[in-house]
């Protein structure tokens, strides 16, 4: 049967045109749905830096549209919901923003404020063209009260443009581990591909208060700017509250849009230990954030189990000599609070024979809950070891008494 050039024309048209249409589903799915599954035990987490505990879905019932709970000592999640699932992160957007700031300002630097800058809407400090500011003062700005115009002076201060910073954050952002993060603005004011979940945040949180200089930010409950050069002195007041409300919070930022509900992204520390919280789209968002530190203070407990450079049991050698071995690092794991009975110590050494140096590799000491490993630290030779002449040990046995 004879079929024309134009049937067959149209024909493959329609196809090409179908599969447009079907990679443009696919690409829409793909920024509602995670690229890994969540795990469910410590050993099966596909993501760096942080470890899931077993049955991390359990705890409190939050309102939150997606949770996640970290202990920040040991990196381990205690809860989780829809951790990766990508959502608009409104200002704390803030936090990828102050890292990127800090790495590449000095805290003295002098910024003058752009006219771009004076003209961001939403949440505002109210800068004015022309003023000048030092990073510390836009930085405090921007964590307290939410500046979005703050973010603008100093992405452009950092980067030159907005659109260049933003490339900033999102490299920033792939180097700390975040999977599902993109940027195209400081601040966090709803874009086309502007998103985060609940993880990201968290890795971002967890970074960002190894940094002396956030920590004291997000921890302060009123700041100012403008002292040295503004046209008046602003008055800052965190929009944290539960840095009044709740014993121990010291950080981290909340943040609001129409898109993305009101979120907040909390720390506290109470004996040593500092929890991180982050809840998205949460019309209860400090009753969620309270509700899920509460939990993760009065439910698990840390267990220190080694220290660094303290004696931790000994080794035998092919000689039959035993050597005393140091941690090479800490070992603490968090556990729940009806489990620290069940955890173990174990030794995984290694066949060692002298001569041995100072400080050498001599194993693992690990952790252990009912036959999982939730930790790990090596161990090392405490002194160096010679090798033993064995002429002289047959001449003088070891074993030989008088």
């Amino acid at each position: 049967m004879f079929i024309s050039r134009r049937k067959i024309s149209y024909s493959y048209k329609l196809l090409f045109a179908c599969f447009g249409i079907l990679a443009v589903l696919l690409a829409r799915i793909g920024e509602r749905m995670p690229p890994l599954p969540a795990a469910t035990n410590y050993q099966e987490s596909p993501y760096r830096l942080f470890n899931y505990i077993n049955e991390y879905q359990t705890g409190p019932a939050v309102s939150a549209k997606a949770a996640i709970l970290v202990d920040r000592t040991t990196g381990t999640i205690l809860y989780a919901k829809a951790e990766h699932q990508r959502r608009a992160p409104a200002s704390t957007t803030k936090i990828i923003t102050a890292i990127v700031a800090l790495e590449r300002l000095s805290l003295e630097q002098k910024v003058e404020v752009s006219a771009r800058a004076s003209r961001v809407g939403g949440s505002s400090v109210y800068l004015r063209p022309g003023e000048v500011f030092t990073v510390e003062e836009l930085l405090a700005g921007a964590l307290l009260k939410s500046g979005n115009d703050a973010t603008v002076a100093l992405a452009e201060a950092a980067a030159g443009s907005v659109e260049e910073f933003a490339e900033l954050m999102n490299q920033r952002a792939q180097n700390l581990g975040a999977q599902n993060s993109s940027f195209v603005n400081p601040h966090g004011l709803t874009a086309p591909n502007h998103y985060s979940t609940a993880f990201d945040l968290a890795l971002f949180a967890n970074y960002a208060l190894g940094i002396p200089t956030f920590q004291e930010f997000v921890k302060k409950r009123e700041g100012e700017m403008g002292a040295l050069g503004g046209e008046w002195v602003r008055k800052l007041k965190n929009t944290n509250r539960l840095l009044w409300a709740f014993p121990g919070a010291d950080g981290v930022k909340t943040g609001t849009t129409s898109r993305a509900g009101p979120c907040l992204v909390a720390s506290a520390t109470r004996g040593g230990r500092q929890l991180i919280c982050v809840v998205l789209n949460s019309h209860r968002r400090w009753q969620d954030a309270v509700a899920l530190l509460e939990y993760g203070f009065n439910d698990f407990k840390l267990v220190k189990l080694a220290k660094k450079g303290e004696p931790s049991g000994t080794a035998e050698l092919a000689d039959g000599r035993r050597v005393p071995l140091l941690a090479g690092g800490d070992l603490a794991v968090v556990v729940r609070a009806d489990e620290v009975g069940k955890l173990q110590k174990s030794y995984d050494l290694k066949a060692l024979e002298a001569p041995l140096a100072k400080h050498q590799h001599a194993g693992w000491l690990l952790a252990e809950l009912e036959g999982v490993e939730l930790g790990r630290t090596s161990l090392l030779v405490q002194e160096k070891v010679p090798r033993q002449f064995r002429f002289w040990k047959k001449i003088f046995p070891a074993s030989r008494k008088k």
